[in-house]
């Protein structure tokens, strides 16, 4: 069954999103880096490796169903915060607004009766959730820190025990 080619745009679409989101992440990670915070930069890293593997997710179910994968420029990120916390702020409005693109790809499907796709969308929907839970747990921690260099530094250490699991080939 080949992939309608509405719903086929839109994941090109959301394909971008996913590859900007990752050169994001990745250009927070050398901010924290140059800022002196390996243990963000490794969360930071970690996040841009996640998002590479959404991306190539839908690439290679574009390229299963039988549609065409349109690889578009990926617009230019931020290089700079002011603070730890503005970074996190900045992720976590950026995962609500990709929540949304999920969302509107999930009712293009609905609309296009892509039964196939719907399903696909389930573990990005699911993921969505734990990525919003994620960022604002570590966003709650740093308002509750402020600018004191103690806390910032213990956080910074906890983040540095992440490690990077390839969550999309474990659920297929």
């Amino acid at each position: 069954m080949e992939i309608k080619e509405r719903v086929n745009e839109e994941i090109n679409k959301q394909i971008n999103a996913e590859f900007w989101s990752a050169y994001m992440y990745l250009s927070m990670s050398a901010y924290f880096e140059s800022e002196g915070f390996p243990g963000f930069a490794n969360w930071m890293r970690i996040q841009y490796q996640e998002e590479l593997t959404h991306a190539l997710k839908f690439f290679d179910y574009v390229n299963q169903r039988g549609g065409k994968v349109n690889l578009m420029p990926i617009a230019e990120v931020p290089t700079e915060w002011e603070k730890p916390v503005k970074a996190f702020e900045q992720a976590y409005n950026h995962e609500r607004k990709v929540t949304d693109m999920i969302n509107n790809l999930m009712d293009v499907a609905i609309e296009e009766s892509d039964h196939a796709t719907k399903s696909m969308l389930h573990w990005y929907l699911d993921e969505q959730v734990e990525e919003e839970d994620n960022i604002s747990n570590i966003l709650d921690q740093l308002k509750l820190i402020g600018d004191k260099g103690q806390g910032l530094l213990m956080l910074d250490k906890e983040l540095g025990q992440r490690q990077f699991v390839d969550e999309t080939q474990q659920q297929e």
